[in-house]
C-alpha cells in the first residue's frame, strides 16, 4: 500500500514538472490553431494513474480527452497535439503504452491516428 501512494506522489511531482517544462519553453513551432502543449497536458493530467498504473478510467480523465478531442479540430491542432503528447509521454515515466492506446476507446473517444511512440505526427490529419 505504501508502494502505490508513494507512485502516486511521485505521478503527482513528475506532473507538476512536465506542466510547468510546458508553460517555460515554447513550442517546437508556432501553431495558429486552438491546441497548445500546455492544453494537452492539463487535459491530460487526470489520466496519469491509469497511463501508468492501469486500472479504471476516471470521469475527469475522459472529460480532459473529449475536451482536447473537442479542442483539434484542424490539421495543425491534432499534429501539435500529437507531438505535445510524444513529449510529455517521454518526461513522464512508466507510462504503459498499452494503456496510452487503450485510452481513447476507453473514453468512447474516436481520434484520427495510432498513439503509439512512432507515429509521425507530422502525417496526422
Amino acid at each position: 500500500m505504501l508502494e502505490v501512494m508513494a507512485r502516486g506522489e511521485m505521478v503527482r511531482k513528475v506532473a507538476v514538472v512536465v506542466i510547468f517544462y510546458f508553460l517555460v519553453v515554447p513550442p517546437p513551432r508556432a501553431v495558429e490553431g486552438q491546441v497548445s502543449c500546455p492544453l494537452v497536458v492539463t487535459s491530460l493530467l487526470p489520466c496519469a494513474a491509469y497511463l501508468t498504473t492501469g486500472g479504471p478510467v476516471s470521469r475527469h480523465c475522459c472529460s480532459g480527452v473529449r475536451s482536447l478531442k473537442s479542442a483539434a479540430t484542424t490539421t495543425d491542432d491534432r499534429q501539435t497535439a500529437c507531438q505535445c503528447m510524444e513529449q510529455a509521454a517521454a518526461m513522464l515515466p512508466g507510462i504503459n503504452i498499452y494503456n496510452a492506446r487503450s485510452l481513447p476507446a476507453k473514453c468512447d473517444v474516436d481520434v484520427a491516428y495510432d498513439i503509439n511512440p512512432d507515429t509521425d505526427c507530422s502525417k496526422v490529419h
